[in-house]
């Protein structure tokens, strides 16, 4: 199969967000703000797909010219509630933070489908069908944290944290009729909605032994649970149709994440660092939405609901040195596993309308995955003009899974490399290429800064989620150029412009390799190659961080992250 897409969009999107701070007095400031984003988007797409396929009579190609034309909407409401107080040693403070964020979206799609049984000969049926969605979403947070400075080297933070979304989303499909009238498709529509809810509290503590040596030990404990329903529609033995809810519920009681990180200086510039983390993933909400996209017959794709979260220890031992303070060198060997690990896989189902079978790409937790490896990182000064970056990390990543319907690859030796170019071509020109390499791999790798602080930084859910592999094959090798020119002006380069352009020889792509014991599939997908952009910007006045102790920024942004997770995907 070949698939040849042509897309554009268009729209506009509005975000504001109006705040201000009350002085109490010298210790203790309040910080209040709303936030209103919206915005309207209109995309439409040609598709060209291809088909070869085999038969008694030999080989023979088909096609389908699909248009589809999707229009979409969204509107966020969101305010915030911040306060901290300073105690009078330096560093010692308390902050509390109340978020709330709602949002709503609703999308419009039609997509009309041209069937040819011969490449060179007239269509042979036309299939037109639409999917009408809406939902809306709410989400809380409140958290205070504690830190306190006990000593000159030592320090000590503490906190908790409530998180809470309420999810409704449904999605109905239905086919268009020659005459214009519509018809809906119950067994291939649902709706769903669930909560998600997270408590969280953590102590860290940081000090020294010595001048040389450092050290840092954390602990979190985390309570989790989500529960929901999906409604659909199944076929009765009358022919008609009868509503169905699937009810779920997955919950961890009391989990705990440590945190150690340990470093020791040595001499002439020298430091070893030893880390140790555990936390937890969970997955985004079109990982859960169970609602399966017919948009593109050849590509079917669902979430599953009954996902679990995955936890993940990683373990880092890295060696760092620096040379004549311009030159630098870092060494680390890594190990990372995942317990249920999140990843995609395709299984075999029957269409409900028509019986046939069909593959689906859903998600499925592993039962475990590992990649561990080892990484080189330099950073060199060639000359008074040009500055170069390099990494390389050499590993090897494994999935495995128990259930032999899904036959996993054996493990896989791959490498990565990225190197950074920085060049000063004047005073106000500075030039910037990059290029890297990723060889065939089935995770992605681990490396530098795996680690996590005490804190929130651990967990959490993702409006998309991560994705960890692919428990049926592995991506092939990928490569790629970019470059960047930068021009400063005015007084103290108060202003730049810079043009930058990604994929220069247009050799970026997604190929994955997929198989099992009744397909396989070998997927290319490549998407703006070669990207230019222009971006003008401007510094006004002096930028104060005392202003910033004063204030809790955790509000702020707790409130745009929200905002954005609320938007409806593209």
């Amino acid at each position: 199969m070949l698939q040849t897409d042509q897309n554009n969009g268009g729209g506009n999107f509005m975000f504001s967000r109006l705040g201000f701070d009350y002085l109490i007095d010298n210790r203790n400031t309040l910080t209040v703000s709303g936030m209103l984003m919206s915005g309207k988007f209109k995309n439409s797409s040609n598709s060209n797909i291809l088909i070869d396929s085999i038969s008694s009579m030999g080989d023979r190609q088909s096609k389908i010219l699909r248009y589809s034309d999707g229009d979409s909407k969204f509107r966020n409401l969101g305010g915030a509630i911040g306060f901290v107080h300073n105690y009078p040693k330096n560093g010692h403070q308390l902050t509390a933070d109340l978020n709330y964020n709602k949002s709503r979206n609703e999308n419009l799609t039609t997509v009309s489908n041209n069937n040819y049984a011969n490449i060179n000969g007239p269509a042979t049926g036309t299939y037109n069908q639409q999917q009408d969605g809406k939902g809306n979403n709410e989400r809380i947070t409140a958290q205070i944290d504690y830190t306190n400075p006990i000593a000159d080297n030592s320090k000590i933070e503490t906190g908790a944290r409530l998180n809470q979304s309420n999810v409704y989303s449904e999605n109905i499909l239905s086919v268009i009729n020659p005459n214009g009238s519509v018809t809906v498709l119950p067994p291939l529509s649902s709706k769903f909605k669930y909560t998600d809810r997270v408590w969280a509290g953590y102590g860290n503590f940081a000090s020294k032994i010595g001048e040389n040596f450092g050290y840092q030990i954390g602990l979190r404990l985390e309570s989790s649970e989500y529960t929901g329903n999906v409604n659909s529609s199944v076929k009765n033995s009358g022919g008609g149709y009868r509503d169905t809810a699937n009810n779920f519920s997955i919950k961890y009681p009391v989990s705990l994440f440590p945190s150690v990180f340990l470093s020791k200086k040595l001499k002439t510039d020298q430091e070893l660092q030893l880390n140790y983390s555990r936390r937890i993933n969970r997955p985004g909400f079109f990982q859960l939405f169970p609602f399966t996209d017919y948009s593109d017959s050849l590509n079917l794709s669902r979430g599953n609901p009954e996902l679990k979260p995955e936890f993940v220890n990683s373990f880092e031992f890295s060696y760092s040195k620096n040379f004549n303070k311009v030159n630098n060198l870092i060494l680390s060997i890594y190990y990372k596993n995942t317990e249920s690990l999140i990843t995609r896989y395709q299984a075999k189902e029957t269409n409900a309308i028509t019986g046939s079978p069909v593959l689906v790409n859903t998600y499925t937790n592993a039962n475990s995955g590992f990649v561990g490896g080892f990484e080189v990182i330099t950073k060199n000064k060639i000359a008074d003009w040009w500055d170069l970056t390099g990494n390389l990390n050499i590993y090897t990543s494994k999935i495995n899974i128990d259930d032999p319907s899904i036959p996993t690859p054996d493990q896989l030796y791959s490498w990565f490399g990225k190197m950074n170019n920085n060049f000063l071509l004047s005073r106000r020109f500075t030039l910037q290429i990059t290029g890297d390499y990723t060889s065939k791999t089935i995770l992605a790798p681990g490396g530098t800064g795996i680690g996590g602080g005490g804190g929130f930084g651990g967990g959490g859910r993702g409006w998309m989620g991560g994705v960890s592999g692919n428990a049926q094959g592995y991506s092939m090798p990928n490569y790629g150029m970019d470059a960047a020119l930068k021009y400063e002006f005015l007084k103290n380069k108060a202003a730049s412009i810079t043009l930058s352009v990604n994929d220069i020889f247009k050799t970026k792509s997604s190929e994955i390799y997929t198989s099992s014991t009744f397909f396989n599939q070998h997927s290319v997908r490549t998407r703006d190659q070669q990207f230019f952009r222009l971006n003008f910007s401007y510094r006004f006045g002096k930028f104060d961080a005392s202003l910033m102790k004063r204030k809790n920024m955790k509000s702020s942004q707790e409130g745009i992250q929200g905002g954005m997770e609320n938007m409806p995907q593209q």
